[in-house]
């Protein structure tokens, strides 16, 4: 399995990161404006047996939006996605002590969302939570050489705007720095806790995290 190794920054200010990114000669990735439309459903048993376990188990299909007025999109995919913590976490590196959220990962491309999600309920499971959101991914120039593996992720959801680094820890640690953040911003949390934080915030029942129509 390969590890993902990621935090999230919150973002007050979109037009102010953006400036920031744009001074730090980052572009978007793939081209365009780089802005992709993901629509997020998570499966687990009745009883959340992978939730109680650390695990996630996601259908997320991926729209991109049109880059200028006129343009085609270019396409859509489906990914699944498993993650769970690491099975042997060293000493220092522990998902519960470590200063980024680290876990494994497996992705892979599929076909067909709706056939795969009939297969997961099938097998008991059903998708109980779901999720949307605007990402636009981000890499900074070759000239920062300590970025080569880093992915900088602005995600606009519907509890506001998120920034995921993710990447090796130094480079995490360096591009915070770079974007004027410290450690004590970091956000280990996923989109669920955060979003059923912010349901208890306003006294909402959490439901769906997704965007309100549009009257």
């Amino acid at each position: 399995m390969a590890q993902e190794i990621e935090i999230k920054l919150r973002i007050s200010d979109q037009k102010a990161f953006r400036r920031t990114l744009k001074r730090l000669g980052a572009r978007p990735v793939g081209g365009g404006s780089g802005r992709v439309h993901e629509w997020n459903v998570i499966f687990d048993t009745p009883e959340g047996g992978l939730a109680k376990h650390g695990q996630l188990l996601r259908i997320r299909t991926e729209t991109e939006t049109k880059p200028k007025k006129g343009q085609p999109t270019s396409g859509q995919r489906t990914l699944l996605t498993f993650k769970r913590p690491l099975v042997k976490a060293t000493s220092g590196s522990s998902p519960e002590t470590h200063r980024h959220k680290v876990r494994e990962e497996i992705e892979v491309e599929v076909a067909d969302p709706t056939v795969l999600a009939k297969v997961f309920e099938g097998l008991g499971m059903r998708g109980w939570f779901r999720y949307e959101k605007y990402r636009t991914t981000f890499r900074l120039p070759a000239t920062f050489s300590w970025a080569k593996e880093l992915l900088i992720e602005l995600d606009e959801t519907p509890i506001g705007t998120f920034v995921e680094l993710e990447g090796p820890p130094a480079a995490i640690d360096r591009a915070a720095s770079e974007l004027g953040r410290t450690r004590r911003d970091y956000v280990l949390k996923n989109y669920l806790a955060l979003y059923v934080e912010e349901c208890r915030r306003l006294g909402q029942e959490p439901r769906d995290m997704i965007f309100a129509a549009k009257k």
